[in-house]
């Protein structure tokens, strides 16, 4: 499988109301270093993945998110988060580590 494959399954899989970081997504695909790539594959990917669970460093909203970082805000918001100028307040309790 190859990593565009990785990553697509680990975002698929983190559950509604939880979220990771693109570099999360990343180490858990096999490249710790590949953060960007995260984003970019997020920013033209298949639209049935749950991307608005996948927030930078810092748990911010992506401005490439579909609807910019307002869309972003509202989906997190829709699945019970607080985010507070366009950040995950409840960011360390929410994030999803499966290692």
């Amino acid at each position: 499988m190859d990593f565009k494959q990785r990553v697509y399954n680990i975002v698929a899989q983190i559950p509604e109301g939880r979220v990771m970081t693109y570099g999360d997504v990343a180490a858990l695909a096999g490249s710790p270093n590949a953060a960007r790539q995260v984003g970019g594959l997020a920013h033209f990917g298949p639209t049935n993945i749950p991307w608005h669970r996948v927030v930078n460093r810092h748990g911010d909203c992506a401005s490439g998110y579909y609807g910019g970082k307002e869309g972003h805000k509202l989906a997190l918001e829709s699945e019970g988060h607080t985010v507070d100028n366009y950040r995950v307040v409840d960011f360390s309790t929410s994030r999803w580590t499966t290692w």
